[in-house]
């Protein structure tokens, strides 16, 4: 279980930040990350990381497919969660 803490720890860091670089680059016009590496970081355990990557950048709150997906990401890794724990 520690090695599962400390991969969902880092994988949440690492999406956070990239929600960050994509906001910055974003508002500079330059390269951006992927729709789809954003969302799979989301998928690979770091839907938190998203999260509050989004609220706290206001990046990517608009579009549908960040809107409800990463939630239910969320809930879905919490409820994978529970299962494991108990």
């Amino acid at each position: 279980m520690k090695y599962l803490l400390f991969y969902l720890l880092a994988i949440n860091l690492i999406s956070f930040i990239a929600y960050g670089i994509d906001k910055r680059k974003a508002i500079k016009n330059k390269w951006r990350i992927k729709e789809a590496t954003l969302l799979g970081l989301s998928f690979i355990g770091g839907s938190i990381g998203a999260l509050m990557g989004m609220i706290i950048f206001h990046h990517k709150t608009k579009k549908p497919r960040f809107k409800f997906g990463v939630p239910v990401m969320l809930i879905f890794h919490l409820v994978i969660l529970f299962f494991c724990y108990h």
